[in-house]
């Protein structure tokens, strides 16, 4: 596991579903944002928000693991979304998808809302940063 210490502010509610802060030491590992289309193809698995989601997940697993990193030890995770209605409605799926590749393990994250992804058919992309224990 990583040398992590989650961030938490006397007195402050606390997150759910991500975490406020982080601090980390070791061999950091940056993950270029991430879209649900097959690696191999270039091609969007499907025009369903779940689904790119679940393959852009499974994408940046590969790109932890052939870091040496795993899921465990994202500190950061930024989410790029062109629809937030969908994603509203999505949640519980999303959630779901989430903790079949990451767990429990709660990193500090953002999520942003844009007009676009450069890819057309893109609804989301996702870029993680992770530190590997020294």
């Amino acid at each position: 596991m990583t040398d992590l210490e989650f961030l938490q502010p006397e007195g402050w509610a606390k997150p759910s579903g991500y975490s406020n802060g982080i601090a980390a030491r070791g061999r950091m590992v940056f993950v270029a944002g991430q879209i649900g289309w097959d690696p191999a193809t270039s091609r969007i698995v499907s025009d369903d928000l779940v689904e790119q989601t679940r393959q852009a997940f499974a994408n940046i697993v590969a790109v932890l693991k052939a870091g040496g990193a795993e899921p465990a030890h994202v500190v950061r995770m930024t989410w790029y979304l062109t629809d937030r209605a969908r994603y509203l409605a999505a949640r519980p799926a999303l959630g779901e998808a989430y903790r079949s590749f990451f767990g429990r393990h709660f990193p500090v994250a953002t999520l942003l809302v844009v007009a676009s992804l450069a890819e057309e058919r893109a609804l989301v992309e996702i870029e993680v940063t992770a530190v590997v224990p020294g």
